[in-house]
């Protein structure tokens, strides 16, 4: 397949992009800067500039079967930075013709606000992050693309399990965790098979 992957030099996109190369994946990643990510493939094709850029972002999309956005913000940070580069995402693939996305979000967003005790605390700890997930998942959700929402568990830096729980009525629970690897190998398989189209699904280990 032909993958284009946002967020592609934060924890998961590491992940992502290593697992889509030994699986013989195409991707195409936009970067703020070539030395950003420290891996070198003839299949990664690096696209250098932002969403201020709407040509880059076209380019990392044109010919994707599908796309896939990892994007984060850096701790301390409460810019809406999901949101701002789903927008340009978006309309890239609308320019583009793309139709396949997948975004990572966040357990606790839109309709899960209210899941537990917990999450109500999170979300005040976390308000600005939380804010920007919602307005990501709605504007996902008010486009025309094939979409999948992606909602993990508390991601970690183990090792991956190779295996995972994922539906869309899971609750992770107080104790859920899933490791990065294991939810990039879940990205990966649901850009393949496309089992969770127009849901939003929770991942878990």
């Amino acid at each position: 397949m032909k993958l284009a992957i946002f967020g592609a030099s934060g924890g998961v996109g590491r992940h992502l992009v290593e697992q889509a190369l030994q699986a013989g994946h195409e991707i195409k990643a936009l970067l703020r800067s070539a030395s950003a990510l420290s891996i070198a493939h003839p299949r990664l094709h690096i696209v250098v500039g932002s969403f201020a850029q709407p040509d880059g972002v076209t380019e990392v999309v044109q010919g994707a079967d599908a796309v896939i956005s990892v994007l984060g913000v850096r701790k301390g940070d409460t810019s809406p930075v999901c949101t701002d580069g789903m927008r340009g995402i978006v309309q890239a693939m609308n320019a583009a013709g793309a139709r396949r996305l997948i975004a990572l979000s966040a357990y606790g967003a839109s309709e899960t606000r209210n899941a537990s005790l917990f999450i109500r605390f999170v979300r005040r700890i976390i308000a600005a992050k939380m804010r920007d997930k919602d307005s990501m998942e709605a504007l996902i959700r008010a486009s025309a693309l094939d979409w999948t929402l992606v909602r993990p568990a508390v991601l970690s830096n183990g090792e991956q399990h190779g295996h995972c729980r994922a539906g869309t009525s899971l609750r992770p629970g107080l104790a859920g965790r899933l490791a990065r690897a294991d939810l990039a190998a879940f990205l990966l398989r649901e850009a393949v098979e496309g089992s969770f189209m127009g849901e939003a699904v929770v991942v878990a280990q």
